[in-house]
């Protein structure tokens, strides 16, 4: 089948964890038809709800091959569960011509599947939420906003950095409330770093080594950079005249994080598998989240070009948000994006094959004026 298989309308929403956020709800005004899957089908009425959406959702057990069996040609699976199991889902999407999306990173388990997909007409979305996601759609309207003004064949440097991090409202003494789980945070930060700096590759075995002083938006923050950067050079599409001088994505941490986080820098540093899990779990329950904390997101990307000659470029995109009694900061930054995406496989407009939010300047643009339409509120600066 070398035709994208059009869609029924149903869409299956898996998992109801810390990013659903209002996603369900918003998605039930495109959708004709909504499950939502959960650990059991009394956890997903609540969940519903929750959400208002009692009678206008339908909730579902998911216990072994149930999704499965219920897939149809055409329906949208949204995958919020843990990204280890985004494969099997999209397995089960494509025997059943079903299409997938997720906010999470294109796996490689994700990725050697994507010919498969393809050829079966099925759209797979991915990196469609905060970051991965809405740094995407910033990083691609500003390269295109530089090509137009510098030109895609004028030799230039440029500077590239994409600084996204979720901290407390209210600063407290541990500088972080986690907004995800905490093994997830531990495991990345025991993941190295790979990133270019003053025009030579950087790897940071352990990134939070790597942490300096930013200020964004006039504040100070903590930033160290974050899993591998340069795969996202080609990802990016930049123009083969312009030298990267520094491109850079990473993570932004309240002021004072890296000396109040030293203790678990150390176990880190010391500890096995074992020892990071159960780190985890004490730091969860040494430091949890209560229904009266509100966390902030903090996303800033800038881009600076510069072709010699006096004439130099740049431009930033700053989003600054915070959480309140019905959603918090994260779930709205990772939900909305990703169901903007998930409209968009309903209405047709994304062929099948892999995509990753949106590609291009031209479709960024229209992707941030949609999501500021629905009120995220984000500020554009240029210089020139």
């Amino acid at each position: 089948m070398t035709g994208r298989v059009p869609a029924s309308g149903t869409v299956h929403w898996v998992g109801a964890g810390l990013s659903t956020g209002s996603g369900p709800a918003t998605l039930c005004s495109s959708a004709g038809r909504l499950l939502l899957w959960h650990r059991t089908a009394g956890r997903a009425a609540r969940a519903l709800a929750g959400l208002g959406l009692t009678g206008r959702a339908e909730p579902r057990a998911l216990t072994p091959g149930a999704l499965a069996a219920a897939l149809e040609p055409g329906d949208t699976v949204v995958s919020m569960l843990p990204a280890p199991r985004h494969a099997g889902l999209l397995a089960a999407c494509v025997r059943a011509g079903a299409h997938f999306a997720c906010s999470s990173y294109v796996s490689p388990e994700l990725a050697e599947q994507v010919p498969a997909a393809r050829a079966a007409g099925v759209v797979v979305l991915t990196e469609a939420g905060l970051d991965p996601g809405i740094d995407h759609l910033f990083a691609h309207s500003l390269i295109g906003r530089a090509r137009a003004r510098i030109g895609a064949h004028t030799p230039a440097a440029y500077r590239l950095t994409s600084y996204c991090g979720g901290v407390p409202a209210v600063p407290n003494a541990f500088r972080y409330r986690f907004s995800w789980a905490p093994l997830g945070v531990l495991n990345a930060l025991r993941s190295p770093a790979r990133y270019l700096e003053d025009g030579a590759e950087v790897t940071a075995g352990r990134p939070w080594e790597a942490t300096r002083p930013l200020v964004v938006g006039g504040e100070t923050f903590e930033a160290y950079p974050n899993r591998d950067s340069l795969p996202f050079l080609a990802q990016y599409g930049l123009p083969a005249a312009w030298t990267p001088h520094t491109f850079v994505r990473g993570t932004l941490r309240l002021d004072g994080w890296l000396t109040a986080w030293q203790p678990v820098f150390e176990e880190l540093t010391a500890g096995d598998d074992e020892r990071i899990a159960a780190l985890a779990r004490e730091l969860a329950a040494a430091h949890p989240t209560t229904g009266a904390d509100r966390d902030r997101v903090v996303l800033s990307v800038r881009l600076e070009v510069d072709p010699g000659g006096g004439r130099p470029w740049s431009g930033a995109y700053l989003l600054d948000t915070t959480g309140d009694a019905g959603e918090s900061a994260m779930a709205r930054c990772v939900s909305r994006p990703l169901v903007l995406g998930v409209r968009h496989i309903l209405d047709g407009s994304l062929p099948a094959g892999l995509h990753r939010a949106a590609g291009s300047a031209r479709l960024a643009d229209r992707w941030l004026a949609e999501l500021a339409g629905e009120g995220m509120e984000f500020r554009l600066t240029l210089e020139q």
